[in-house]
């Protein structure tokens, strides 16, 4: 976990050298696997440009309690806004300064990813962020849903502020300015666009995916890049258990309203840990000896394991 924690108090452009290795000690972390609510999804996924939800009629789960099977097994269903923006100046989505709004909560694990990415590659001045309330409240007068708000000042929860593009009261409402009859999850992260006033992409694997490179003519960190080509295929096969097994497979222990998913849950999770405490070992980061998306991604859940 240390080796985690110190990547933010160093230089994130600064690579360091071959002969580098770090470790991380799983043997503290508690079989305590509940997270705060978080719906994020890390499935693969970036199209050029999706149709709008405006013109669908979605019916999904509408929060993370509600994703469970008939088996009692936690299954997370997709997000819906899948828009992608782009560096070519024709592009729905060009990326321009000032343009976009992130909207995310401290609480969730998948938000946060798109965050850290926003601070890495120094973004901040080119992409505004707000943060929503880490508990979740009643987002409609009259309805029973729960799900993320916006607190009526900055003073009722630190870090939380509250909406300052369409003045909100909560996540939902972004959801249903961008579609009407949207009907699934209103989750976060949550990019939106100022000009078309609606939501360009909910999904954090493929917000991350545009931070890294669409921007990177703004960017103050251009030269830093997550998803080198040269680590790619390496990138995708390792986010792919860390994302099945400890990114959701959290999800899966906490969720799971039988015994049996429950326990299948568990063992692949500590399965992933110690898998990752093997190749920490032996290498500073989970790809080699830079930091790559799948750190990040990794670190997000790392970092709340403890306190949850």
């Amino acid at each position: 976990m240390e080796i985690y924690r110190s990547i933010w108090s160093q230089d994130l452009g600064h690579r360091k050298s071959e002969g580098d290795n770090g470790t991380m000690s799983l043997s503290a972390l508690p079989r305590s696997c509940l997270f705060p609510p978080a719906t994020r999804s890390c499935k693969q996924r970036c199209s050029a440009f999706s149709p709008s939800p405006s013109k669908l009629s979605i019916r999904m789960a509408r929060s993370s309690i509600q994703e469970v099977s008939e088996s009692g097994a936690f299954v997370r269903t997709p997000s819906a806004f899948h828009n992608f923006i782009s560096g070519d100046p024709d592009s729905p989505f060009p990326a321009e300064s000032g343009r976009y709004h992130l909207y995310v909560s401290f609480a969730c694990p998948w938000a946060c990813r798109c965050l850290a990415y926003l601070k890495i590659k120094g973004l901040n001045k080119i992409i505004g962020h707000t943060v929503v309330k880490s508990k979740w409240g009643r987002t409609k007068d009259g309805d029973t849903h729960i799900g993320w708000v916006f607190p009526a000042s900055n003073a009722d929860e630190p870090g939380a502020e509250p909406d300052p593009i369409i003045g909100a009261g909560s996540v939902r409402e972004l959801y249903e300015t961008a579609s009407p009859i949207y009907s699934g999850k209103y989750s976060v992260p949550v990019l939106w666009d100022k000009e078309l006033k609606t939501i360009v992409n909910n999904e954090s694997s493929e917000i991350i995916r545009m931070l890294n490179s669409e921007f990177n003519g703004l960017a103050e960190n251009p030269n830093l890049d997550l998803y080198p080509p040269h680590l790619q295929a390496q990138i995708e096969e390792a986010n792919g258990w860390i994302y099945d097994c400890i990114n959701n497979g959290v999800y899966k222990c906490g969720f799971a309203k039988q015994q049996a998913p429950y326990e299948e849950a568990v063992e692949n999770l500590y399965k992933a840990l110690d898998k990752c405490e093997q190749i920490l070992s032996n290498q500073r980061f989970i790809c080699g000896n830079l930091l790559t998306e799948t750190d990040i991604r990794l670190f997000v859940t790392l970092i709340r394991f403890d306190e949850v």
